[in-house]
């Protein structure tokens, strides 16, 4: 099954990285998006069908946290699974992220942990 993954970071050259990475794993992927920011992010949910979520966490405009919460909040979007790939070092956010549901990677990354991870969400529920 092909998933739909938006990429958000701020970062454009983030999210060319974190597609290449993608592609590297060989996990199948059909339509990708990529947003600058949790608001961007959003716009894009309302707009696409999405599978998966690739989030970074400090961005300007919208965090990703906030984009988290707003699509919690959401009943279209709560179920979507969200991945954290972040530096992020603060013990407390991270498990306050993991709270909510959403798996977390700390840059860098490499594609076989990429994988992995995909293929744990997939298996509990991303293909809904």
């Amino acid at each position: 099954m092909s998933l739909n993954i938006l990429i958000v970071d701020d970062s454009k050259v983030m999210r060319k990285i974190i597609l290449k990475t993608i592609g590297i794993s060989g996990v199948p992927f059909g339509d990708v998006y990529e947003a600058s920011n949790g608001h961007e992010g959003l716009d894009m949910l309302s707009q696409n069908q999405i599978d998966l979520v690739m989030t970074d966490i400090n961005m300007p405009v919208m965090n990703g946290e906030e984009m988290i919460d707003a699509m919690i909040g959401n009943p279209a979007t709560k179920k979507i699974p969200v991945i954290v790939i972040s530096t992020e070092g603060s013990e407390i956010r991270v498990e306050g992220l993991l709270s909510k549901g959403v798996v977390f990677i700390h840059k860098p990354f490499s594609p076989e942990f990429f994988k992995n991870t995909i293929e744990k969400l997939i298996g509990t529920g991303a293909g809904k």
